[in-house]
Order: structure tokens, then C-alpha cells, then sequence
């Protein structure tokens, strides 16, 4: 006779950070099978960098004001293969969602190197010399954005155009640890991709997908 036996998760397991991921994974399939994601889909293949926040708190929901966790995955320019994700927070005192609103998730397209390379950094005021603009909704939106980066945010399945100018972005250290067994920096991550964890295909699936415009 054969038993099975249930193995419980570690606290070396990287269970919060999965979570996450999973979560970033299903954020951006909601974006690309919105047809108010009109622009952000024609556009994403144009993207240099994706952030994948898939729920930022409000204000009173969260110590400190609002803020939320997210995920940072660069393409290759070369290759054209997006990297493993690095764990950022997205912080700010308020972000004005809309009233009501308790949460909203968001997906930030990086266009230049410039933001690219300040991303890599430990902490990232977004606005300054870095530029960020809202993006445009709806099925026939149309715009000329020069922006560094541009944002787009739903809440409640709503689209809210949240203002990220003066937020700060910041690594988060101990969940890349915890994801990849080791201390690794972003640049460890994402530019000399010295590791990789078999939980982010499905993520990078889908962003390869998505990019393609399948």
C-alpha cells in the first residue's frame, strides 16, 4: 500500500514571491484581453521594460500610505528574451484613485534605456529627468507619447489614469533572495542573468506572447 503524503512549504520556499508572479501573469493577460488596452497592445512590442503591479493600496489600506508590490522584467535588445523578474515596491503618500477604490493594479511600459538603467538602482523617484505619462484608454485611443514611461492603470475594472509622477520605486532585496536562493542585485538578474527560478515561464510566456501581439 502507497501513501501519500502532503510536503509543507518551507520558509525557504519562495511562496509569497510565486504568488506574486502568478498574480503579474494574470494582471497583463486581464490588460491584453481588454480592448480599452487599444494602445498598450499595439505598443508593448515598442517596450523596453515591463513593471507588473498587480494590486496597489490606497491610502489607509497600507502603514505608510500607498504603495504595492511589483515585478521588473527587461528585454533583451539583442535576443529579444525578456529577463527573470526582479521584486520592486511602489510607494507614494497618495496616488488619488478613484473614490470609492480600495485598489488598482497597474503596468508600467519603460521606452528608453535612460529608465531603464535608474531602475537598477536601489531606490527610483519616478518624474524628474525620467518622465512618466498616463497612458491612453479606449478601443481608438491614439497619442504621441515621448515619455521615458508610461502607465496604465485599472481599478476595479475601471480605468482611474493614476498620476504615478513622484512615486518611488525600490528593490526588494530579501524577496529576490528568497526567489533565487542567493543575494542577487537586479543587474545580477536581469542584466548578467546569473539566475532563474522555473516558476517565471508562465509569466514570460505570456509577456513574449503579449509582445508579439498573439
Amino acid at each position: 500500500m502507497v501513501f501519500g503524503f502532503a510536503i509543507p512549504a518551507t520558509a525557504d520556499e519562495p511562496v509569497k514571491q510565486q504568488g506574486l508572479v502568478d498574480k503579474a501573469r494574470v494582471t497583463l493577460e486581464s490588460f491584453m484581453a481588454d480592448n480599452n488596452q487599444a494602445w498598450l497592445k499595439e505598443h508593448l512590442n515598442q517596450a523596453k521594460a515591463l513593471i507588473i503591479v498587480p494590486s496597489l493600496l490606497k491610502a489607509g489600506f497600507v502603514v505608510g500610505g500607498s504603495g504595492g508590490s511589483g515585478v521588473l522584467i527587461v528585454k533583451d535588445h539583442k535576443t529579444g528574451q525578456w529577463s527573470e523578474p526582479a521584486f520592486y515596491t511602489l510607494g507614494s503618500g497618495t496616488f488619488g484613485l478613484q473614490i470609492g477604490a480600495e485598489s488598482a493594479e497597474i503596468i508600467m511600459m519603460v521606452r528608453t534605456q535612460k529608465a531603464v538603467d535608474k531602475l537598477f538602482t536601489s531606490s527610483f523617484k519616478l518624474g524628474g529627468d525620467t518622465s512618466i505619462a498616463v497612458g491612453p484608454v479606449g478601443g481608438g485611443a491614439k497619442s504621441n507619447i515621448v515619455a521615458d514611461i508610461v502607465s496604465f492603470t485599472r481599478s476595479k475594472g475601471a480605468y482611474a489614469g493614476i498620476s504615478l509622477e513622484g512615486s518611488v520605486i525600490k528593490t526588494k532585496d530579501k524577496w529576490n533572495e528568497a526567489y533565487y536562493g542567493k543575494a542577487v542585485s537586479p543587474i545580477d538578474i536581469i542584466v548578467k542573468r546569473s539566475v532563474s527560478n522555473p516558476g517565471s515561464k508562465a509569466l514570460l510566456t505570456s509577456v513574449a506572447k503579449a509582445a508579439a501581439g498573439k
